[in-house]
């Protein structure tokens, strides 16, 4: 087991009803100028940003509204949030929604209390933010597990980039988490969001370490995915399958599945340049290539594969790469069952595409030549290359 620091301060306030303790949880954490940062208009028109700001507002607190977060969130628009933090004075950030919204309160926080710096100065490495004001969340998709993570992701719409930012700054102080704001979602999103929280895990989960404790509680957590995505895919009003899947999503980003071990997140990084480049769902752009990800590191050490396909799927077999191939199909099959993509034809958004777009795909993934990605097989450029080359025929 590897030396690591665990730190997951966000308090979690779970179920029904519990979007009415929102203004008692932002005062608790100092909060008395809030920005309610939220995404498209869903929680407008659903009824949900009413009674919230209704109970900040019984809480004393003064309110400022900023919409208009999408997904795959933009610098642009979060450095208008940070503008907009700025001239309202505000102390305390909100974020209202899925992992868009919260992303974007996390960058809106982090910029507004650094206001002589460009917030993209940090997303892409060249500063390191020291202060950022506090942020919550009122969680309404389970998917990103951006309520209790301590990154946040932006998309650079001028350079086509995508960047995340991983800092203790960016964990939220409370996370409401009610099940119920969730079984309206539309079944696609909740298929996008089952296949974001398996990826967090699965990310985490091949590595080149192996860790009795932190291995099974990443497989219980996905058979527990699996099994209650395709209920709530059948039926998002399902209380008790999206209190499974909302729970799960939380646990899957907040760094328990991953402790002990050295992270991959290959994938993640592949699917980053996808939904850069064409704006597909990111949960949709991780089913995309992780099929031909699993393929092309496999051999690297199959018996993790193989004790995947045993733990998780429960496929029983003798022989080692025979396991590891029904383990990454029985993966595939699952997401298609979703009606996920599995690669470039099948992602409306993305299709098949010609060789210089995949060659510019592999480029960026690996910025320049100047980065490997994964700790299961480091891929270069070339690598890169090979996993995008082999999803465009599919």
């Amino acid at each position: 087991m590897h030396s690591f620091t665990y730190y997951s301060p966000t308090e979690v306030i779970f179920g029904r009803d519990t979007q009415q303790k929102t203004g008692a949880c932002i005062r608790k954490y100092g909060g008395s100028r809030v920005l309610l940062v939220y995404g498209g208009g869903s929680v407008v028109r659903s009824g949900l940003l009413a009674p919230v700001r209704r109970s900040a507002e019984e809480s004393g607190l003064i309110c400022e509204e900023f919409g208009g977060a999408r997904a795959n969130p933009t610098l642009e628009h979060a450095r208008k949030g940070v503008q907009t933090a700025i001239t309202f004075g505000a102390d305390f950030i909100l974020g209202i929604g899925g992992g868009s919204a919260i992303d974007t309160a996390k960058a809106i926080a982090i910029g507004a209390a650094n206001p002589d710096t460009d917030i993209w100065e940090f997303w892409s490495r060249k500063k390191k933010p020291e202060q950022g004001l506090p942020t919550g969340a009122v969680l309404t998709i389970p998917a990103a597990g951006s309520e209790t993570s301590a990154s946040s992701v932006l998309t650079n719409q001028e350079t086509g980039s995508k960047r995340g930012l991983s800092t203790h700054l960016n964990r939220p102080k409370f996370a409401i988490m009610n099940p119920e704001l969730a079984c309206t979602l539309p079944v696609y999103q909740v298929a996008c969001g089952v296949t974001d929280i398996m990826m967090h895990t699965l990310d985490r989960y091949f590595n080149p370490t192996d860790n009795e404790v932190t291995d099974a509680l990443a497989e219980a957590l996905l058979r527990t995915v699996i099994a209650n995505g395709r209920t709530a895919v059948a039926d998002p009003h399902n209380y008790e399958a999206m209190s499974e899947l909302m729970w799960a999503g939380s646990l899957s980003h907040n760094g328990l599945t991953g402790l002990g071990c050295q992270e991959d997140f290959a994938v993640h990084q592949l699917g980053h340049e996808l939904s850069a480049m064409f704006d597909t769902a990111h949960g949709a752009s991780l089913a995309t290539v992780w099929d031909s990800w699993a393929l092309a590191v496999m051999d690297a050490k199959p018996s993790r594969f193989a004790r995947y396909a045993k733990n998780v799927w429960g496929i029983s077999g003798s022989d080692e790469k025979e396991l590891a191939l029904a383990g990454i199909q029985a993966t595939r099959e699952y997401f298609s069952s979703l009606g996920m993509p599995v690669g470039f034809r099948e992602n409306q958004d993305i299709g098949e595409q010609e060789d210089h777009v995949i060659r510019e795909l592999a480029n960026r993934c690996s910025y320049q030549k100047t980065r490997t990605i994964g700790t299961f097989r480091q891929l270069d450029e070339n690598g890169i290359y090979e996993i995008y080359r082999q999803a465009n025929q599919k």
